[in-house]
Parts: C-alpha cells; structure tokens; sequence
C-alpha cells in the first residue's frame, strides 16, 4: 500500500461541524517544548519531512515462503489544523472530536493481512502542539509491546544510538504444542448464535466518559463483602460496570452474559516471556452468569466471578489458547452479550516522550470501538479538570440503554445509605 503526501487544513468551523466523528485510533497530545527539535531517524523506516514533522511509513506485510516479513515503504501523511489545544475541552477525555480529520483511514488499511502494522498521522495544531494519532494492527503487537516501540522512537529521537531496553522477538514462544491439546475451557471463544438481536446497531449510539477517582472507588467499595475486601480498584470496577451496563442494555433474565478481561499474560508463562518481547501476549478470561443472577445479586456475586476469571489465567492456559488457535482457525472471542474491559493505566505510554514531553493525555479516543460497537471499554490514566488523579472510562451504548446506565451507575456512587448487600436494581425488577 502506497499512501501519498497531503496536506490538510482543518478550520475551526470544520473542528466544530465534525465533533460527532469517530475513528478506531490511540491518541497522544502534547504540546511543543522546543521548537526546532525534529524526531531522530529510526533506521531505514523512518524518514524526515521537509515541513520539520516526521512520520512513520505505513509498512505493509506480506508473509511468502519462509515466513519472512517484508516491508514496502510508503509515502507520510501530514496535517495542519486551525485550532487549539484548549478548544478539545478542559479536560482531555475520549470521545474526542474530528477523529477523522486527525488520521486518514487508507483504503485497504483496516484488515489483519496484507494492511499497515501501522496507521500514523501527526497533526500540528496553531497553539504549538501537535496530536501524534495512531491505529495499531493488533496481531502483532499489543499495548506493552506498542508502547515499548514508541518509547525507542522517543528515546531515539533524543539522542540514543539504541533502546533502553531491547526487542525481543521469538515469537515460537508462543506457538501452538504438536499436538495441539486444549486442555481449559474457553467460554471466551464460545460460538453464540445471536437469535434476539442483542448486538448493538451503529444507529444512536451515544458515547460518554466516566471518571472515578478516589471517591468513586470508595463509594463503590462500600458494597464489597468482607471476604472479597482484597480486590484490586480494577476488579470492583469492573464488576460494577459490568452489572450496570447489562441492567442497561436489557437482554432476556435467563440468558448469558459475559464479562471478559483483557490480560496482560507476560509474567503468566513459565518462565516468563522476556523483557523486551514486543508481540501480542494477552489473554481474554471470562466469566459469565445468566442476566437474572447478575442483576439480582448484590456487587459481590460479580466481584467474585470477576476475580475467578482473572485467576484462571495461567501458563497452562495460554498454551491451551494457542492450541485452540491452531485447531479452530484462530476464532474472535464471543460479542454476543459480551462486555469486554482493557486496563491501559499502567500501560505506560503516557510516559512517551519524542522530546517535546509527556503527553498531555495519551489513550484510545473512544469505547465501543471495531466492528462490534458498545462490545469494549478501557481504564484510562487521566486527571481531571479539578486536577483529580483517577481512571476514565469511555461507555458506547444506544442512547435508551445509555440513560438507564446513567441511573445504576449514579445509584451506585451515590446512593449509599441502603444496606449494599440487598441492594438490587430497580430497573431490572421492573423489567422483569
């Protein structure tokens, strides 16, 4: 795939008309600390532009014989916008607006094979700032692995002659065992017919974020029982949201729901897989209940299910995935009912530094991405415009099942003289 040069300008009437606008991208803004500095060449991939912004080439893959990854080098997309950092909002929190504007979607760039490893635009703002935009081809990499790319190009840009911190291939950790023996079971990837039309239409979808800080935590905490009071902020947030958007979004009291909680599964292996392997190494655990039973019981019955699917991930179970990979075609995991959750907060990139600083906000632009909307959620890092150190979490939802969200989740952060263990949603029983 060849991209070619091209130059935009986005008006400030332009910023305004496009602000409902959306594209599957990671995001990272910041503002200029030094003018004239100009990102390093990294290796034969990277190339400067005359206009003192440098960009990736968007390489393409092919895989002949032998196995051997080939890049063509393209073209660099290049971009100026009319506005301001200040005009994105106080605080910098998905959805963000003109996403479209902000990276070109290449025609034939959106599949697995034959397509960009990577998607980037930098976009140059009047205010001095710049918006680093970027889509990532999941199979061959995920968030650590990026993030340890972009922290070399950031460290190469400043002066290094090599990574802190070298890429490690070996990929063959990761192969299927011959024979292939899935030896776990993996509801995750469950083939879940969808006979009453529960996946959500693109049509009045509504995007919003959610940020809880301290407070938030704490309130919710409050409905956690005293045998699970060791779960981490990721577990109890995630068994709230869980619980909430499926008293949202209404499905039928004895069909199944699953929650699945992206893992990080590097320190899983035995021995574990070494620092500076850059693939994609995360696992997909679920756990799942029928509707009734989620929304009747109180936080804990989620909370503890949340906990079980987390632990079932372990060495034995990720080689049991790669066999059921190479046994079944490598299936996508189950959308049908399924909220999947992806903790970024300690995925580092916000630490990326290109040597204009730290990113003012750097994460996905919005939830509910890919071809399944409201099926994905991230825990972002972020402050708030109060200054408040928390996690944002963007929601995709019809706009109906976004307001009954709305209600759960206020009751659950506020509501909070009832006894939490018979707290049961009102939304659900009228429903009934």
């Amino acid at each position: 795939m060849n991209t070619s040069c091209s130059r935009t300008s986005m008006t400030k009437k332009a910023f305004a008309s496009n602000f409902p606008s959306y594209s599957f991208i990671a995001t990272m803004i910041t503002r200029l600390r030094e003018a004239g500095t100009q990102l390093r060449s990294l290796g034969r991939h990277w190339r400067r532009h005359s206009c003192s912004t440098t960009h990736l080439p968007a390489g393409s893959r092919k895989f002949p014989e032998g196995h051997r990854l080939q890049w063509r080098r393209s073209r660099v997309i290049e971009a100026d916008a009319d506005v301001t950092l200040e005009q994105f909002g106080d605080a910098l929190q998905p959805p963000f607006p003109c996403l479209k504007e902000l990276l070109y979607d290449v025609p034939g760039s959106e599949g697995v094979l034959n397509s960009p490893l990577l998607l980037i635009q930098v976009t140059r703002l009047v205010c001095g700032g710049f918006i680093f935009a970027l889509r990532l081809n999941h199979t061959i990499s995920d968030a650590t692995g990026l993030v340890q790319f972009l922290t070399a190009v950031g460290e190469m840009a400043r002066g290094a002659l090599v990574p802190s911190i070298p890429p490690v291939w070996q990929r063959e950790l990761l192969l299927a065992r011959d024979p292939p023996m899935v030896t776990c079971t993996h509801h995750e990837y469950d083939d879940v017919p969808d006979t009453k039309g529960t996946l959500m239409a693109l049509e009045d979808m509504a995007h919003r974020s959610f940020f809880f800080g301290s407070a938030e935590i704490t309130a919710l905490r409050k409905f956690v029982p005293r045998h699970l009071r060791k779960c981490t902020t990721f577990e109890v947030l995630t068994a709230c949201l869980w619980r909430c958007r499926t008293i949202a979004i209404l499905p039928d009291p004895e069909e199944e729901v699953r929650i699945i909680c992206v893992t990080n599964a590097r320190a899983k292996f035995n021995p574990p897989l070494s620092v500076g392997y850059y693939g994609n190494a995360i696992a997909f655990p679920v756990a799942l209940t029928t509707t009734r039973k989620l929304c009747q019981n109180p936080l804990g019955y989620a909370l503890e299910l949340v906990m079980k699917a987390k632990s079932d991930v372990t060495d034995e179970y990720m080689r049991s995935v790669a066999d059921l990979m190479a046994t079944k075609g490598r299936p996508h995991f189950t959308v049908v009912r399924s909220f999947l959750v992806s903790d970024l907060t300690r995925a580092g990139s916000g630490k990326v530094d290109f040597g204009w600083g730290k990113a003012a906000y750097s994460g996905p632009t919005k939830g509910g991405v890919g071809p399944f909307p409201g099926v994905a959620s991230f825990y972002i890092a972020c402050t708030n415009k109060k200054g408040e150190n928390g996690i944002v979490v963007p929601i995709c939802l019809p706009a109906p099942a976004m307001e009954r969200f709305l209600v759960e989740l206020d009751c659950m952060l506020k509501d909070n003289d009832q006894v939490p263990d018979s707290k049961i949603s009102t939304t659900f029983k009228s429903a009934l």
